[in-house]
């Protein structure tokens, strides 16, 4: 019968071989390890680039509504390749309402958002929003080219820090500034954020335009200092800032503002103004051809250069014209034809 063994017989074993075993932290022996294994090396961890301390924690939550095409979705991946203290979720149902977002920024540690919101499958809208106290704007977008397009031939550092560059207006309009100061906290990546480098080589520029606030982003050349546009690019629309964060009290209502229905709808009736237009003209020249003309009395004066015709004599004939023989073959009538005129001939001879 063989023999039992103890229960921590085995756990004993285990842990006999592995105190024998050399571990990776300790040195080896003078003369080298039994089992010819090659001595671990000792590494040593360079220190950081920056020793300065993260003190501006600023996450900005980037997502979207469910109903966006590939051009918005590769928007957003682009906004989150260029901000590195950016965090993405899952697309939000349509609908849900909007003041939930608040809740997912908090769950997600944010305190700023981008949601990008698509409606018709055609029209884009875009909120920033401070999150939970506010304030928030609402933009529509236009005009999107992404990262990926070939004239974007600039380039820059993942992660490394960009410069804002703003127009004179935002200094002067109220509404503008206000919308400095966000674009600032959110665009603008927090100084010795982990995952950040301690770089600046690209500028994103916001530039006012025909009551539209351009978006650009360059590369700055080392040799020159000249600037290559890198992407993306998008023109935007403000309609509404609302005091709330999605939501509240309206601080400033875009006058200019023109929704895409409302655009749309004047398409379509300066088009069919355009074909009533042509159809009445029709009418207009079949009613033109149908009308009655109208009669010019004569003028008594258009005879006095006629001249008449003279009158030729009236010719009774008495003698009935001879019939002519019905002939089908020309070369018959030819033949009685020289016939006579033989006969005329002999006869006048």
């Amino acid at each position: 019968m063989a023999a039992k063994r103890k229960r921590g017989a085995l756990a004993a074993g285990k842990a006999k071989r592995a105190r024998s075993a050399p571990s990776a932290g300790e040195a080896a022996p003078e003369g080298g390890p039994r089992d010819g294994s090659v001595p671990p090396q000792e590494y040593s961890i360079p220190p950081p680039v920056s020793q300065g301390k993260w003190k501006n924690k600023e996450r900005v939550l980037i997502f979207s509504s469910r109903g966006i095409n590939f051009r918005t979705r590769h928007l957003m991946q682009d906004l989150r390749t260029l901000m590195p203290h950016s965090k993405a979720d899952t697309k939000m149902d349509r609908k849900d309402q909007l003041f939930v977002i608040n809740e997912v920024c908090e769950m997600k540690n944010c305190n700023k958002c981008i949601f990008f919101e698509a409606k018709k499958k055609q029209d884009l809208y875009m909120w920033v929003s401070n999150t939970p106290q506010g304030p928030s704007a609402k933009f529509l977008v236009q005009n999107v080219h992404t990262l990926a397009e070939l004239k974007m031939t600039g380039n820059c550092l993942r992660g490394s820090r960009p410069l804002l560059s703003f127009d004179p207006i935002f200094d002067r309009e109220p509404h503008y500034a206000l919308l400095k100061e966000l674009f600032i906290q959110i665009f603008g990546t927090p100084q010795y954020h982990p995952k950040s480098q301690p770089f600046v080589d690209h500028v994103f520029t916001f530039t006012v335009t025909d009551e539209r606030i351009w978006f650009r982003n360059y590369q700055i050349i080392e040799e020159d200092a000249s600037l290559v546009e890198i992407g993306p690019r998008f023109v935007l629309n403000l309609i509404k800032i609302f005091q709330g964060s999605f939501g509240g009290p309206t601080l400033y209502e875009n006058p200019h503002y023109q929704s895409p229905n409302m655009h749309r709808r004047l398409i379509r009736l300066s088009v069919a103004a355009k074909f009533r237009e042509k159809q009445q003209v029709k009418e207009v020249q079949k009613i033109k051809k149908k009308g009655t003309k109208v009669l010019v009395e004569e003028d008594p004066t258009e005879v006095v250069f006629e001249t008449p015709a003279e009158e030729k004599p009236v010719e009774i004939q008495l003698v009935k014209p001879e019939s002519k023989p019905i002939v089908k073959d020309k070369k018959k009538l030819r033949k009685i034809q020289r016939k006579k005129q033989k006969k005329l001939f002999r006869t006048e001879g």
